[in-house]
């Protein structure tokens, strides 16, 4: 018989891996909230109609496809078999599984244009799913933590928006007691002058995905990708000269606006962005974060630990003709993208995460005769009935069995029902983590658990 698996790139979680998990979650869910974000789902398979196209050829290729129900062959013919997987694909495969949650939240708002009010301000948790080489911190599936603000464009005007996800970002990391993180901030109009300037107009993505790649490959590897486009690279070492100076912002935005003619726009939005931005410890203007999305249009975000050995953790953007694919012109988008499962790598790797985070049981109710089970059965009701969590050991067992059951399930408190605590109504309550031992009445309980 065939043992049992898993796809590669997808995981199980246990319940302690579970309980982290789902810190992660409210924490930035409940931040989200916090800036006046409103929760949405959307299906977890979309039409590749909607998939395709949106993120630039290297994402399109990691899409997973769904192979039609019933007969998926009967719309195909020999000849698209001769011609190659382009042609036989659209016969066979018309839906996919979601690479991301923002192209989705577009279709939405193009669906429900009449339904909404605008600035639509939404936020979603849900899993992905990447046709990717599955590594450290990359993984098939994966939850993405989204928030985005979409609009008529003159509302995006002043640049608040960009700030607002800032100060959500540092939020987030903060109440997350993760302090080693940058923020790396760039914007896709000077990228593309940069582009321009080193003679690769009209091959934009292509330049933009070789310059995201600095901080990995190193400059030698940049160069050598560019060129193979025809890209100048005596211009671009002058940019590279620039841009991995350390300089102050307003020197870096200086000197390469100096080197290049176009991009006002750009270099508008970012001296705003950063004058209009209260606190700019752990921002980073950096011109050769690229992202490779193709649907960016404005500034853009990227987030990483300084401390691990890691890539992004967050990152999103400005988008200003998303929805105008679908229909809806005129709108603009913002949006930032927390990587569940990564930010649950790094965190763990720190030790950060508090020790409520580990179980949802609060108490254990040992014993050790039926009669003494039969009293913890009352016991374990009134304390649920005070929002408690609680559990009774279900069989008459060894004290120490029971303790071990506890421990093994990191269920913090253990409180022992003996024929003298039945008498006096005084409970023997233990906490295995520092071994401290009280004797307390039920509603002395009840109150120390809920101060806990």
């Amino acid at each position: 018989m065939q043992k049992p698996s898993i796809p590669k790139g997808t995981r199980d979680f246990g319940p302690e891996v579970t309980a982290k998990r789902k810190y992660i979650i409210k924490t930035i869910e409940e931040v989200f909230r916090l800036y006046a974000f409103n929760p949405l789902e959307t299906p977890a398979m979309e039409n590749l109609s909607v998939l395709t196209g949106k993120y630039g050829d290297e994402g399109d290729q990691l899409l997973f496809k769904i192979i039609n129900s019933g007969d998926f062959l009967k719309k195909s013919e020999q000849r698209d078999f001769d011609s190659g997987s382009q042609s036989l694909l659209p016969k066979i495969a018309e839906k996919g599984l979601r690479y991301d949650l923002t192209v989705p939240f577009a279709r939405y708002v193009v669906m429900n244009q009449n339904e909404i009010t605008f600035p639509f301000k939404r936020y979603q948790i849900q899993p992905v799913w990447r046709a990717d080489r599955p590594q450290k911190g990359r993984y098939r599936e994966f939850y993405q933590c989204d928030a985005d603000i979409v609009g008529t464009q003159a509302e995006f005007q002043q640049g608040w928006k960009e700030v607002e996800l800032t100060l959500l970002i540092k939020e987030v990391f903060g109440r997350l007691r993760l302090k080693d993180f940058e923020i790396k901030v760039n914007h896709r109009d000077v990228l593309f002058g940069i582009a321009d300037y080193v003679g690769m107009k009209g091959q934009e993505i292509p330049f933009c995905v070789a310059l995201d790649k600095l901080d990995k490959i190193g400059m030698e590897a940049v160069l050598q990708e560019v060129a193979a486009h025809g890209g100048n690279l005596e211009k671009l070492g002058s940019i590279l000269d620039v841009i991995t100076g350390k300089k102050s912002i307003p020197s870096l935005l200086s000197d390469l606006k100096n080197l290049i003619s176009t991009s006002e726009k750009g270099f508008n939005e970012l001296s705003t962005y950063f004058q209009n931005l209260p606190d700019t410890e752990k921002v980073i203007l950096d011109f050769s974060l690229a992202r490779g999305l193709s649907y960016y249009t404005g500034i853009i975000f990227e987030v990483k630990p300084t401390s691990v050995d890691m890539g992004s953790i967050s990152g999103g953007g400005r988008y200003d003709n998303l929805t105008s694919v679908f229909g809806l012109s005129n709108v603009s988008g913002i949006g930032i993208s927390f990587g569940l499962d990564r930010i649950y790598d790094v965190i763990q790797e720190l030790g950060l995460f508090p020790a409520t985070s580990k179980a949802s049981t609060k108490v254990l109710i040992t014993h050790f005769n039926t009669e003494n089970m039969q009293h913890g059965m009352k016991l374990v009701q009134n304390l649920r009935a005070h929002n408690i969590s609680s559990e009774l050991y279900a069989e008459s067992s060894k004290i120490k069995k029971q303790f071990q059951y506890a421990d093994k399930n990191s269920i913090p408190f253990v409180l022992v029902i003996g024929d003298k605590e039945m008498q006096t109504g005084k409970y023997s309550l233990k906490e295995l983590s520092s071994g401290k031992q009280e004797s307390l009445s039920e509603d002395e309980i009840i109150n120390k658990f809920s101060h806990i």
